[in-house]
């Protein structure tokens, strides 16, 4: 991280990224991001869905540990309906 900056928050809560740094990170309008906060520190971590072959492997893992746990859909089903209750 060699490009290092400052900037103002605004009176509405809005920090400008510098230009350096959007290019560099191909930061585009609509971005979106994950922010976290503890003591003097700020972080914001880009936010993007998947592709469809990542989706597919995440999808084909989830399904190899719920096999392993043991898990069925019925399982699935019941715990569905019990967060549905929970509304």
């Amino acid at each position: 991280m060699s490009d290092a900056s400052t900037t103002v928050l605004s009176s509405k809560g809005q920090v400008v990224i510098p230009e350096a740094i959007r290019q560099r990170l191909d930061l585009r309008p609509g971005t979106s991001f994950l922010v976290m906060g503890e003591n003097d520190v700020v972080i914001l971590k880009t936010i993007a869905a998947p592709s469809l072959d990542q989706f597919d492997d995440l999808v084909a893992r989830a399904r190899k540990l719920a096999k392993k746990e043991g898990l069925t859909s019925t399982h699935v089903a019941k715990a569905i309906r019990s967060a549905r209750a929970k509304k």
